[in-house]
């Protein structure tokens, strides 16, 4: 249940600390004193749009926090697919919205995204206002109703899970159409292209080692007179590095070298040795590169034809360079194996898809099974809760017609629905008024409530439209609500105010530079006196005192 509610800097409230109890909470006050604005700070908590244009004082943040004690073990589940910690106690909820339009938001401390607060507060609290009405009048929220009470949420998100890769097989097999007849109106022109890049037959890498290949044949002379020159002075005559290396160690062999170092002449030979056998290494190197230089001039003739085939192709088929038509002729190969071949694999991508929406269309049957099983039930236990609500003569059942398959299913719901005698069942927008309409959406929300075992219901303004028995009536109705969860309304009727277990009233005042909204709970005699005023106006006197006590008393 919701148990503490702070409010800082937010519209026309600037601090305010909420303690709220089980059971059924009142909340009364005049109009424009602040009520609707507790309901919007609380909405941030359920992942409302933030606007900066609700902060008062702009050189501070907003901030509102809520804390939820004894959450449902359900919830556990949502805290480990989010990565957060889990307090079987309580959970804190806060929101922060800075003066620059930042908005941050908190789950027991730790930072969230709005759609994962959504995910967690979504499952503590539900705000019923005036607006709900409106929706109720809609038919496409009548299946979602149907839904949550058949307690079809496992299915149909297994449903729509399915559905999903459906459409996004669909969509696909759509692409492969489309681009097999785009590429076929190209198919000759593809087909010549290819035919070309065929005979070229590029491949990776070949026009670097091509150029390389063509530097060394177009200089080859040059090439063999420069290798020659350098193989003759190492190892190419008598008068050659090695010929001279050799010499040079015969004749240290005859010196005593001990003479100048001791154990020099070893070490000095060991050295000189290891020249001669790199200066070897090198000479043979040489050699190697100089048998490796190719004067043969046809060799250069094809090389150079190559060469020049490559270049006009990159130019030709505009690319940037020899990867990008290697890539071109692939990309080639394959539109063209597309074209001639694609219907294949679209036949096997539309077997798939036949496999598919067998499977969707036995879910969505099982779907209609259940909603039409809970369709029944629903309408029979809505008609039981709203008849004592004064209305006496409500017929009322839910059209399911089904239809091509959707994210929903196959099916659409319409509630039907006649509040006098021998008047036929027409859709409820049409023949529901203000007042019926709140009637019955209080009657769903206590028969939903109690499925979807929320824990914290709010109704703003609910009974708008009724008054005397009727008011008296949704008060009763929403106070046995709040023996099961915790029930919050906001209310202009004192007939619904007498029956709260406790009362909250929210008033403004003028203070030197602004109006301030601040809430207080009521005790009992100011509570007599709340009622009193409801009752008769700013004037109170004995009588609409006694009166008070009287409903307080019922």
């Amino acid at each position: 249940m919701l148990e503490t509610l702070v409010i800082k800097n937010y519209a026309l409230i600037d601090d305010v600390s909420l303690r709220f109890l089980p059971g059924f909470t009142i909340i009364t006050g005049e109009t424009g004193a602040g009520k609707s604005i507790m309901l919007g700070a609380l909405s941030l908590l359920l992942g409302e749009r933030a606007d900066t244009k609700a902060i008062s004082d702009k050189s501070r943040k907003s901030v509102i926090e809520a804390v939820f004690s004894n959450p449902d073990p359900e919830l556990e589940l949502v805290f480990e697919e989010q990565g957060l910690e889990w307090n079987p106690e309580e959970i804190l909820v806060r929101r922060e919205i800075s003066p620059s339009g930042r908005s941050r938001a908190f789950v027991n401390d730790s930072p969230v995204t709005l759609p994962v607060l959504i995910s967690v507060t979504g499952n503590l609290v539900d705000i019923h206002s005036q607006n709900s009405n409106i929706l109720l009048s809609q038919s496409s929220s009548h299946l979602s109703i149907i839904d949550a009470f058949a307690g079809n949420i496992a299915l149909l998100a297994e449903y729509r899970a399915d559905f999903g890769r459906y459409v996004t097989l669909r969509a696909k097999i759509r692409k492969i159409r489309e681009r097999i007849e785009k590429n076929r109106a190209n198919r000759d022109f593809i087909a010549f292209q290819l035919e070309q890049l065929d005979k070229i037959n590029p491949k990776e890498g070949e026009l670097r080692q091509i150029e390389q290949e063509f530097d060394m044949l177009s200089d080859a002379d040059q090439l063999r007179e420069d290798l020659g020159a350098a193989y003759n002075l190492l190892d190419g005559s008598d008068a050659g590095a090695l010929s001279s290396l050799s010499e040079a160690m015969s004749f240290l062999a005859k010196v005593n070298l001990s003479l100048f170092v001791e154990d020099e002449g070893e070490e000095l030979t060991k050295r000189l040795d290891n020249l001669r056998i790199e200066a070897k290494d090198i000479a043979e190197t040489v050699r190697d590169y100089l048998e490796r230089v190719d004067t043969n001039p046809a060799r250069l003739a094809r090389v150079t034809e190559r060469m020049n085939l490559l270049y006009d192709a990159i130019k030709h088929f505009k690319v940037a360079d020899e990867e990008a038509l290697v890539h071109l002729h692939a990309d080639l190969r394959h539109k063209l194996n597309a074209i001639d071949f694609g219907d294949d694999d679209v036949a096997r991508l539309e077997k798939d898809a036949k496999v598919l929406a067998r499977a969707l269309k036995e879910k969505a049957e099982a779907l209609t099974a259940t909603r039409r099983k809970a369709a029944e039930e629903f309408a029979s236990r809505l008609v039981e809760t709203a008849r004592p609500l004064g209305l006496h003569n409500l017929n009322f059942q839910v059209e399911l017609t089904q239809g091509k398959l959707t994210a929903d299913g196959q099916d659409s719901a319409e509630f039907m629905c006649s509040f006098n005698k021998n008047h036929a069942m027409q859709p409820m927008a049409r023949v529901a008024s203000g007042g019926e309409t709140a009637r019955l959406m209080l009657s769903i929300k206590s028969i939903m409530a109690r499925c979807m075992h929320l824990p914290t219901v709010i109704f703003d303004e609910v009974d708008t439209g009724v008054s005397g028995d009727i008011a008296d009536r949704m008060g009763g109705m929403m106070k046995e609500m709040g023996h099961d969860m915790q029930v919050l309304a906001i209310t202009h009727l004192p007939q619904v105010a007498a029956k709260g277990d406790s009362h909250f009233k929210v008033y403004k005042t003028d203070e030197a530079q602004r109006t301030v909204s601040h809430v207080r709970l009521l005790d009992a005699s100011q509570r007599v006196d709340e009622i009193a005023s409801m009752l008769s106006g700013s004037q109170i006197n004995e009588a609409a005192r006694q009166n008070a006590r009287a409903l307080l008393d019922s």
